[in-house]
Parts: structure tokens; C-alpha cells; sequence
């Protein structure tokens, strides 16, 4: 069963606490998908896995694959189920804390941000379009398209955005050329946004052959969004009236569909998290849980990723979502273990976005890295204790060389 944009059921899960990930299990490819979902039809080529960069985009520190934090921000939050997370400033593209953050996981809904952003460089917002029976019978999260409904591409980017709409994206994706075409300009946008781990393999985010994205891709892709007023303006929606439909000939007694208010899947806006800003979920049986967001505080915007993960009986999902948040604020404004890829206007006439990737080695010299699932054992921790044993050789071997003498 796969679901879309919103969190899923709270199942039961093998593990309550960070796994483990320092030995690479995801460099190369996603974790193995637990239905059939990604089955590749008979004569389909099977999509091979993206090639892993020489040099770790955003930095060094980066290519590590167990957490990465800097010691002076204060202890990473504890049992976090997410295999792969990052914290970021939003406005600097600092890097503040992350774990496993080009390990490559499925996105599910999360890339719909990705296609988001081909949809607001292409598409005219208020043309208006009827949907095909294809699209509004599509599985899983819906925005509650209809025939015979007449729809804006504004309502249709704000469905996609706020509720995670899978049809609303296959509405859209038509528009821009069909799936095919849609996916090859997603990951187009993706390549310049030097975001080298994310593949889309479906416009909705619902799994398919290929898929792949990682924290910091989703970092990326979102902070590059959020350059757009209009996207800022819709995952800044708690709720979004969305046109109805006449009623269905072929169903009978059936009457007329109202608009109806949606309401936002991200729980943090709707609970009034301090500061929260927008975020889109996403949730499907091989995905798990996944989250990008912002939220502000005194005039600073942290960003947080996380996914693979999982709501553990009392240790809610988005429980972990606001440690990270509150760990991001805590964190001095001096700390870097990495960098954003930086967003650079093509022109202001064209209003096109392009990024330069960011591969110079960021770490500050405070920087550690952690090994455990949730208690990090620092480089300068190891550095003192090897000066430590340096010094007691030193000294053992002046000692052997006085007695030496006496004899």
C-alpha cells in the first residue's frame, strides 16, 4: 500500500532509536523496497544507480555517512528514527548538524518542491483546465479533482502543495509535456541545482524504478524554492478553498460537488509551531516518513530535513521534526560543518534560477564527527588522546634513557 504527501499510520517498527548508517549502507542506492512498487514492467531497461560524485557536494565533511555536528551547538537530539536528516540556516546555507546527508533515500512526496519549481518557471498560473479521468482517479493523496471540474494551475500548484495532491500533479505534469517530459525537466532542474542524488521517477513522489533523493538534495531543492513569493505564499497555507465539480451523470441520484476547505498535511503549521514558516511531507510504504521545512525565529530561518523514518509509540514524528528545529536555533551563528548549494539568478529579466554547487571543504576546525546512532565520539576527542599517549612515550622513553646513564 502506498499512500502520498501526509505521514501514513504510525505502524509498528524494528527500531525506536537512530540506525546506524557510518558504514554507507545507502552511498550508492536507496534502502530495499518492502512492496512491489518499484517492479520494473517487462521490457523496461532497470534504471542504474546515479554515479556517485568524486568530491562530496557541499564539503567534505559531508561525505561522512554517520552524524556530523560541531560539539559547541550541544547534543544532537535524541533517538531520532530518521536514517538520514540535516539541519541548515536557511539565509547563509550553513550546514549546521546532519547524518548520512548524501545518503540516497525515496523522497515520496517531498519531490513534489522539485516539481514545483519546473511548474512556477513554466506553466501560467491562472490558465484554467478540465482534468481527464486518468488524473482524477489517481491513487493515493487527492485533491479532490472531479469531471467536469474547471481548475487554475494556481489551484492546482496549491493542491499539489497543501493536501499533496497526486492528482493535481498528474494534471500538471500533462501540461508540461507528459510524465516523461515533466520528469526529464524535474531532473534537469535537479542536475542544476547541483542536486547529484535525487532522480524523479514519478511526478507525485508515489515510488517507481529509480527513485532517489537525499537530505541534502531536499535542502537544496526546497531553499531554492523558497526564493519564489508564490510558493512561499502557498506552504504558508493552513487551508486553501478548493474548487468542486457538477455532479456525475453516471452516477445516479449524485448532485453537485462544493469547493471544499483544504486543510494543510504539515501538522506544525496547524498546531502553531513557533515560527513555522511551510514544509511539505511525504509518505509511502518504501519511502516511510519524510519532511522538508522552515521555520523562523528572531530574524533567523533553520531548515530541516529528514527522512526514512518512522513515529515510534509515544515518539512522534513530529516530535523529532521540533528537536531539530530547536537544536538548529540553538546552534551559534559560527557554526558550519558544510554548505548549500547557492541559488544565482540567470537574469532578472528571465527570472530563471541556476545554482553553483559548493564543493570546497566548509568544516570549521571545532567539527567532529559522530559514530554512534545517537552519542557522537569527536576527531578532537581522539586528537587529545593521541597527544596524550604521544606525551607518556615521550616521557617513558627520557625515563629509559636516565637510567641508561646511571649504569
Amino acid at each position: 500500500m502506498v499512500t502520498g504527501g501526509t505521514f501514513g499510520p504510525a505502524a509498528a517498527a524494528p527500531m525506536a532509536t537512530t540506525p546506524i548508517t557510518d558504514h554507507c549502507p545507502y552511498r550508492v542506492g536507496t534502502p530495499p523496497p518492502v512492496d512491489e512498487s518499484e517492479v520494473v514492467a517487462p521490457g523496461s531497461p532497470t534504471p542504474t544507480p546515479l554515479p556517485v560524485p568524486a568530491t562530496s557536494v557541499g564539503g567534505e565533511q559531508l561525505a561522512h555517512c554517520g552524524v556530523v555536528a560541531d560539539p559547541i551547538a550541544g547534543p544532537i537530539p535524541p533517538a531520532l528514527t530518521s536514517a538520514g536528516w540535516l539541519v541548515a540556516d536557511l539565509d547563509s546555507g550553513a550546514v549546521l548538524a546532519a547524518k548520512d546527508p548524501h545518503g540516497r533515500y525515496r523522497p515520496a512526496s517531498t519531490i513534489k518542491v522539485l516539481l514545483a519549481l519546473v511548474v512556477l518557471d513554466e506553466l501560467d498560473l491562472d490558465a484554467v483546465i478540465t482534468p481527464t479521468v486518468a488524473e482524477w482517479s489517481t491513487e493515493g493523496d487527492s485533491c479532490g479533482m472531479g469531471p467536469g471540474g474547471h481548475y487554475s494551475n494556481r489551484d492546482l500548484l496549491t493542491g499539489l502543495l497543501v493536501v499533496s495532491g497526486n492528482d493535481c500533479a498528474n494534471a500538471l505534469a500533462r501540461q508540461l509535456g507528459g510524465v516523461e517530459e515533466t520528469l526529464a525537466k524535474m531532473n534537469a532542474k535537479a542536475q542544476a541545482l547541483g542536486a547529484l542524488d535525487t532522480r524523479a521517477a514519478s511526478p507525485s513522489g508515489l515510488d517507481a524504478p529509480g527513485m532517489s533523493s537525499s537530505p541534502y538534495d531536499l535542502a537544496v531543492i526546497f531553499r531554492e524554492a523558497m526564493t519564489d513569493t508564490t510558493f512561499q505564499s502557498i506552504v504558508a497555507l493552513e487551508s486553501y478553498r478548493f474548487p468542486g465539480y457538477p455532479k456525475r451523470p453516471d452516477v445516479p441520484g449524485d448532485k453537485d460537488h462544493p469547493a471544499y476547505l483544504m486543510q494543510t498535511s504539515n501538522h506544525l503549521l496547524l498546531e502553531g509551531y513557533p515560527g513555522m514558516i511551510g514544509g511539505k511531507t511525504g509518505y509511502t510504504d518504501d519511502a516511510r516518513k519524510t519532511y522538508v521545512g522552515v521555520t523562523e525565529r528572531d530574524g533567523r530561518r533553520i531548515l530541516v530535513v529528514e527522512m526514512f523514518g518512522l513515529t515510534v509509540g509515544t515518539n512522534s514524528y513530529w516530535d523529532q521534526t521540533k528537536a531539530l528545529f530547536d537544536y538548529g536555533f540553538r546552534s551559534p551563528a559560527n557554526v558550519e560543518i558544510g554548505t548549500l548549494t547557492t541559488p544565482v539568478a540567470d537574469s532578472a529579466a528571465t527570472g530563471t534560477r541556476t545554482s553553483t554547487p559548493t564543493t570546497t571543504p566548509t568544516a570549521s576546525p571545532r567539527t567532529v564527527t559522530a559514530t554512534g546512532p545517537d552519542h557522537p565520539a569527536g576527531w578532537s576527542v581522539r586528537i587529545l588522546i593521541g597527544l596524550v599517549a604521544a606525551l607518556v612515550a615521550v616521557l617513558l622513553a627520557l625515563l629509559a634513557i636516565r637510567l641508561f646513564a646511571k649504569r
